[in-house]
């Protein structure tokens, strides 16, 4: 569900947005680089898109919520972290055998 009200406190509409059991992503529009960078650092959503749509985004970067949004990323690095099986090699001393 998607709403549009008329504010007039922009940290308020941040504080109403953060009261949401959800943060998948979060729409902005503004010119105001203030404003942009206060919405990054207080909006409790899994990303910010400043001058479109949430849903805006490129494969490869991240994507995902937090709260009730869902769990984890998708995402090109987030597939390859799936497929990959990780071990580790520790070697001491093999110029000695």
């Amino acid at each position: 569900m998607c709403t549009v009200e008329k504010f007039k406190d922009f940290k308020a509409v941040i504080d109403k947005v953060n009261t949401s059991d959800y943060g998948l992503q979060a729409g902005i529009f503004t010119k105001d680089i203030h404003k942009i960078f206060y919405a990054y650092n207080h909006l409790d959503v899994g990303g910010v898109v400043v001058n479109d749509i949430p849903s805006a985004r490129v494969d490869s970067m991240p994507y995902g919520g937090i709260k009730d949004s869902g769990l984890g990323r998708e995402g090109v690095k987030y597939a390859i972290e799936e497929m990959t099986e990780i071990k580790t090699l520790l070697m001491k001393d093999i110029d000695k055998m």
